[in-house]
């Protein structure tokens, strides 16, 4: 017997304000980030929260002690006690990952109303100690030692210069790359200048400070108090006074004569971001109006030792594939600044036909992107990229978008560490 569909719908989207790592949110951990945008969530749709049946949270920097950010959201807000939840990680694209298996589970018909979305703080990352250090002191510590136990500890410590713990890096484990290295290299290959970087920023910052003013945000963004009693209502890196000619002064951060800077690469942030989806049926049943649907998602992996953010050339695609669409049937293009060299690739790429014929298997190429369409209200450079949320503010502002335009159909793309490339075609209900 055939198993009727449930189409899976957004419903709506809330987010924390995003600001820089080590600032303002410095007090909140990812798991209090991710309360605050799903509370936010829950205050402005009205949806009750014994209705929530399932969380599904991704994350990037997750919490030692509670890594199961989802579990912990439903216990902090009091939900019912039968809202379960799981966590994800996939790099930057977890939190699309997170969002596309909330909809995958409710179009399999196993719940209903869902609530997805992901959240980090870098200010709170873990400080690793070296190894050497966990294997001698962890006996001792979850034993019952005596006093010559702890003499062995500081015999196997000795020499003592190599156990200071270390300085966390953003780096691929297989190869040692620094992501800002990796960006490096994607402006080389493809030939991407520091001036198309550069102007690439400035339009990112300008746009995000033009939906701030004109308050595009302000159905997603929630307010926030901090511990010290400090509201923030928004976006806190965002430069509306940015110029070409102000970011053509910074220095490059990973070469001495690169091209990649502190201003044309995304920064380090805290935040988080939900998205409330139900089954079609139920969402008109309690009164809600869909804003947008899944036509399709893709994630694919390439070889991180080639060039590790360019998956989207891939990914996105893909995903109009399985959408039946084209490029030119895309009436809106988001794709996840993680630098401005990385994004400029992937267009590129889209616009090449050796790319089509090499890696896609196919006689033409995808097409270019329009610049009217893509990421209309800026992305990761000037907004701030909190890893595991940035996946989840991607669909919300463009669910809202799509809604509030009468637009057709947007296409997402996120690279990610691992080689990772992730990608989600949306339609307008």
């Amino acid at each position: 017997m055939a198993v009727k569909r449930n189409r899976a719908v957004v419903v709506a989207g809330a987010r924390t304000p995003f600001v820089r790592a080590f600032t303002d949110f410095t007090r909140l951990d990812s798991i209090a980030l991710a309360g605050a945008a799903v509370r936010g969530l829950i205050e402005r749709t009205g949806i009750a929260p014994g209705e929530i049946q399932s969380i599904v949270w991704g994350g990037v920097v997750l919490p030692s002690h509670a890594p199961n950010i989802a579990r912990e959201i439903a216990l902090d807000l009091n939900l019912d006690f039968g809202c379960e939840g799981y966590t994800v990680t996939r790099a930057c694209a977890s939190g699309l990952q997170a969002v596309t298996s909330a909809a995958a589970a409710i179009e399999r018909g196993e719940y209903d109303i869902m609530i997805a979305g992901g959240s980090d703080s870098t200010s709170n990352a873990e400080i690793k100690l070296p190894q050497k250090v966990v294997h001698a002191v962890a006996p001792v510590a979850l034993g019952k030692p005596k006093a010559m136990d702890y003499l062995d500890v500081v015999r196997q410590l000795a020499p003592f210069t190599d156990i200071l713990p270390r300085q966390p890096k953003i780096s691929e484990r297989t190869t040692g790359e620094v992501m800002g290295e990796s960006a490096e290299k994607m402006a080389r290959i493809n030939g991407i200048s520091r001036a198309d970087q550069d102007a690439f920023a400035a339009r990112s910052h300008q746009r995000a400070a033009a939906a701030i003013a004109s308050g595009r945000f302000d159905d997603e963004v929630v307010p926030i108090t901090t511990p010290s009693g400090t509201l923030i209502e928004t976006d806190g890196l965002v430069r509306a006074n940015t110029s070409i000619e102000k970011l053509a002064a910074l220095k490059p951060v990973f070469e001495k004569n690169g091209t990649v800077t502190a201003g044309n690469a995304s920064p380090l942030t805290d935040g988080a971001s939900a998205v409330l989806l139900m089954s079609e049926e139920k969402a008109r049943a309690l009164g809600f109006t869909p804003q947008a649907a899944f036509r399709s998602w893709s994630f694919v992996s390439v070889d991180p030792a080639d060039q590790v953010l360019i998956g989207p050339a891939i990914s996105m695609p893909r995903a109009l594939d399985k959408a039946g669409m084209t490029l030119a049937d895309i009436d809106l293009v988001d794709i996840h600044e993680a630098f401005a060299a990385q994004t400029l690739s992937v267009l590129k790429m889209l616009e090449s036909a050796e790319w089509a014929k090499t890696r896609l298997d196919r006689d033409e190429a995808v097409g270019s992107v329009d610049i009217d369409k893509l990421n209309v209200h800026g992305g990761s450079i000037s907004l701030g990229h909190p890893f595991g949320a940035t996946g989840a503010r991607m669909v919300t502002t463009m669910a809202n978008e799509l809604a509030r335009t009468g637009k057709e159909a947007a296409l997402l793309g996120i690279c990610a560490a691992g080689g990772i490339g992730a990608s989600a075609v949306l339609e307008r209900i």
